[in-house]
């Protein structure tokens, strides 16, 4: 059924329809608008759930934790500071295999304080053992998080579905919601493999000594890596059942293009408006998204540029003393598998919620055509300084 939502409430859908049983969330600006929803799902008796109410995100994935680790199927949402708060017990829940889904609305982290959209808050949050999914779109956002639950159960791993602030997260457009009954033949009830049980009482999450260490991040690595195969089995399935279907990274007019902007997220859409009014100037040019970003889809993306001359990729994000984190992501999968390599350019652009416009993207698509710009540093655009 066709509806008019907002991303988050995108979001919210998608967790009611998945059947959530235990939801643990703090308010902070701007993913609040999910866990209300909930929580009046919660209260109108439109979900069968317990909602519990914490006094900041630390204690929130610590609930889920609790509740995920009896078999129940959880939730949480956060962003910015919230979800720093939590790094500690992150690790906790990959490291327990625990397959808890968070929706994450990317938001600057401070000082100074800042409210609006900027990918650094889940990129530092990158190691932590997290399958991390980028959403372009209110439809993506409810359809990537049905299937964040099915591949997290799937590899016993937890997985993040990173959306926009605002510019994703408050935004109304038209979303198609399913109906129940076709969810939960996409995903049925969670069976876990193993959990707590007072009637057969076991620990979990002991002291791991040197011996065992290694071995349980090693398979992590691998379920980490099986992640990327399961998840194009959910998309066909998924795809079966209601005709939509995303991929790891997506390319668009990149098959004779010389010059591809590589983004995530909502400046995806703008940017492929720029592609097509290139296009019509007679420019090669096209676009790869990445959706993707744990496990990084390097056979993918490598597939996508090995003809490719220029690539100029765009962060809205930075990683202090290094640049860009997708241009260093890219860099990284291209290096040793093409020979010879485009020429990678990173863009830092939009942090803290500055627009992206076609203005700003047509700076970058000159700047990369030309080469103006080196493949080991970061540059700067719309700096008003």
């Amino acid at each position: 059924m066709k509806r008019v939502l907002e991303g988050s409430h995108a979001a919210a859908e998608a967790v009611r329809l998945a059947r959530v049983k235990v939801i643990s969330a703090f308010p902070i600006t701007p993913q609040t608008h999910i866990v209300e929803k909930l929580s009046e799902f919660c209260s109108n008796g439109s979900m069968d759930a317990k909602f519990i109410k914490v006094e900041s995100e630390h204690s929130a994935l610590a609930a889920v934790i609790g509740s995920q680790s009896t078999g129940v199927r959880s939730f949480t949402a956060t962003s910015s500071q919230g979800l720093a708060l939590m790094h500690e017990l992150l690790h906790w829940t990959s490291g327990a295999r625990l397959p808890v889904v968070m929706v994450e609305v990317n938001r600057a982290l401070a000082p100074g304080w800042n409210i609006w959209t900027d990918q650094t808050d889940s990129l530092s949050q990158r190691d932590t053992g997290w399958i991390q999914l980028y959403c372009e779109t209110g439809q993506e956002v409810l359809d990537t998080t049905l299937m964040a639950y099915k591949l997290a159960e799937a590899v016993f791993l937890p997985v993040m579905v990173v959306l926009d602030a605002f510019f994703l997260s408050h935004t109304y457009e038209p979303v198609d919601v399913p109906e129940q009954e076709s969810a939960d033949k996409f995903l049925p009830d969670f069976e876990p493999a193993f959990s707590l049980d007072i009637r057969n009482a076991y620990t979990l999450n002991q002291l791991a000594t040197p011996d065992v260490y290694m071995e349980m991040r090693y398979d992590m690595h691998l379920a980490m890596e099986d992640a990327k195969n399961r998840m194009a089995d959910i998309e066909n399935e998924f795809s079966k059942i209601f005709g939509r279907k995303y991929l790891p990274v997506e390319p668009f007019r990149c098959d004779d293009a010389e010059t591809v902007f590589v983004t995530s997220g909502t400046i995806t859409s703008t940017c492929r408006q720029l592609v097509n009014d290139l296009r019509k100037k007679g420019e090669r040019v096209g676009l790869l998204k990445i959706k993707m970003f744990r496990p990084f889809p390097v056979k993918e993306v490598c597939n996508c540029l090995k003809n490719i001359k220029q690539v100029a990729v765009i962060d809205r994000n930075f990683s202090f003393g290094a640049g860009g984190i997708f241009a260093q992501e890219v860099r990284a999968a291209l290096y040793g598998f093409i020979n010879p390599a485009p020429c990678v350019m990173g863009f830092v652009c939009g942090l803290g919620g500055r627009d992206v416009t076609i203005e700003t993207l047509t700076t970058i698509y000159k700047k990369a055509k030309n080469r103006e710009a080196g493949q080991m540093e970061s540059v700067w655009i719309d700096l008003k300084k």
